[in-house]
């Protein structure tokens, strides 16, 4: 579980005018959730001025002058800033949330080449009485020789599942209720260019756990593969990175893979020994090759290993990612199994030349492993189009409004601050 993905029109103009103007711009914003999980940050680059964003907009409405040609990245490197502002965002777990967040960004050493740390803090409350605290750090050091992640939230998140395996249906749905305390952290090493190693600290634990409105008269798939008021999953990550992507927000070229291997074991305080591993890799190719549209490919698989069980939160499932992402066409937590297999291809292309406007088609499909077996027997589809509108040319961000549809009915909006992957 993340933090909501959030926007808000006037605050995210706000915000892109003051990071822009007042800040060290890098590829990923500052107040990014999803850039902060341990991804090194990209090369800092300097979008063409003749672009237009949500700023040149909104400044052009206001008749403001326009303060942010001077390329940022020759500011005071070490300075520690800090923002703060209201928002306003929207899933199909949460529907419509109010959150409040606060973002430092700082440098541990004075020179151009270390890296721009990173502390986010929010508190997210939605119309379905869900509470969201995270804290997320990434701090790196001189020269980004190490680079220390932390993911620490604390949940309370009333939500909907809909059982194990690849023939749940969409009226399979009821209500569980729990809370969470999340603390992971990661230390990663350069090893060579663009390659990253790390170990880390994983340790996940869920109360209150409750069934609220099970169908009546079922043993649901909860209870079979078995549900505990609470439960403890605490063990070491094993960790690999390689990312030579340009700007990671929004790549045009590129690759990205990524290994998390989680050994929780009794010895540490999990209720029971079982490992996992999550596997990421994307690619990205402009296409046609002279032209500022991109294809990119996503793969992501996650699997238990061994003969341990997982707790029943915590097994593969659909948006179950870092980021939240996976299965755009379906609501968070739809498809859950033992292991899991996920493909996506996105086609991202300019609508205005000044790249104010874009658009993308997508299309994904996910499977998961049942109950009774490891076995991929089904695959859920899902595709859509979408929106993308620059909400700032320097760090190439966008705002990404898309709808998605999949199989049984499921469909909806879904909305990120950048890019999908």
């Amino acid at each position: 579980m993340t933090a909501v993905k959030w926007f808000s029109v006037f605050v995210l103009l706000f915000t892109s005018y003051v990071l822009s103007a007042q800040t060290v711009i890098t590829d990923t914003p500052p107040y990014l959730p999803g850039e902060l999980m341990g991804k090194p940050s990209a090369p800092r680059v300097h979008e063409k001025t003749s672009q237009r964003d949500l700023v040149d907009v909104f400044k052009k409405l206001l008749d403001m002058k326009d303060e942010r040609g001077t390329d940022s990245t020759d500011q005071q490197q070490d300075k520690l800033r800090i923002s703060g502002l209201p928002a306003a965002g929207y899933t199909l777990q949460t529907g419509f949330a109010a959150i409040a967040f606060a973002n430092a960004i700082f440098s541990t050493a004075k020179d151009r080449k270390t890296n721009i740390s990173n502390i986010l803090a929010n508190v997210t409350y939605s119309q379905y009485n869900q509470v969201i605290f995270p804290l997320q750090a990434s701090i790196w050091t001189k020269e980004n020789k190490y680079n220390i992640v932390v993911d620490w939230r604390y949940v309370k998140f009333p939500s909907y599942t809909y059982g194990l395996g690849g023939t749940t249906k969409l009226e399979d749905a009821y209500t569980i209720d729990y809370s969470s305390m999340r603390l992971h952290q990661r230390i990663f090493r350069s090893v060579a260019t663009d390659l990253y190693a790390g170990v880390g600290y994983a340790f996940d634990y869920f109360w209150n756990v409750r069934e609220v409105d099970p169908p009546f008269g079922v043993i649901t798939d909860f209870q079979q593969y078995g549900l505990t008021e609470q439960s403890v999953s605490s063990g070491p990550t094993v960790n690999l990175l390689y990312d030579n992507r340009r700007i990671a927000v929004n790549a045009d070229s590129g690759f990205y893979a990524s290994a998390v291997y989680r050994d929780n074991l009794k010895a540490l305080g999990s209720g029971d020994n079982w490992q996992s591993l999550q596997i990421d890799l994307r690619k990205y190719v402009r296409f046609p090759a002279n032209s500022e549209n991109v294809l990119a490919f996503w793969n992501y698989d996650w699997f238990t290993l061994g003969g341990g069980n997982p707790p029943y939160l915590l097994l593969p499932n659909t948006g179950g990612d870092p980021y939240s992402n996976t299965g755009r066409g379906y609501i968070q937590g739809r498809y859950r199994g033992l292991n899991m297999l996920y493909l996506e291809s996105e086609y991202r292309f300019r609508i205005t030349r000044d790249g104010l406007f874009g658009g993308v088609v997508f299309a994904n499909a996910q499977s998961v492993a049942g109950r009774d077996n490891r076995y991929f027997d089904v695959i859920a589809p899902g595709y859509g189009g979408g929106l993308r509108i620059k909400l700032n040319k320097f760090s190439r961000t966008n705002i990404a409004i898309d709808y998605g549809l999949g199989i049984g009915g499921s469909k909806g909006f879904f909305v990120n601050l950048g890019e999908v992957f």
